[in-house]
């Protein structure tokens, strides 16, 4: 499963060098993976209230070429790796017109219990199943 994005890129995004600012694009990527996580099934205020996190533990960004202010982008978002403990997920940003790679990046999450402040060693079966079912195999 993939969850596709459009976004105008906006001056707030972008640098003194008049393109996109680095950490405009971890805002995006995680915009993505909470509506690719939601379309799973896991809405993230459920979570929450019964004291599930999903912090970021691994972010990896290779910049390809730069984005600039006004220009359309695509965002393409998919589970590459599901692990008892932790998820990985793939963003790939294009330009929209011409099909650009922008920038190539990889986040991973794990699950983590706000009640007693420890990362759990193996997610619950029923959540696992429900990031599996996201997982892309191409």
């Amino acid at each position: 499963m993939e969850y596709i994005q459009e976004i105008r890129v906006l001056y707030s995004d972008t640098d003194s060098y008049g393109v996109v600012w680095h950490g405009a694009y971890t805002k995006w990527f995680e915009a993505a993976r909470v509506e690719l996580v939601e379309k799973a099934g896991l809405k993230l205020e459920e979570l929450e209230s019964n004291n599930f996190l999903f912090p970021v533990v691994e972010l990896n960004i290779r910049y390809k070429s730069s984005a600039k202010m006004n220009e359309r982008i695509i965002i393409k978002t998919k589970a590459v790796e599901v692990k008892p403990l932790s998820v990985t997920f793939e963003h790939k940003v294009f330009e929209k017109e011409t099909q650009t790679l922008r920038v190539i990046a990889h986040t991973t999450i794990v699950v983590f219990d706000s009640k007693t402040n420890k990362m759990y060693r193996k997610m619950p079966q029923q959540m696992y199943d429900k990031f599996l079912s996201i997982l892309s195999s191409d």
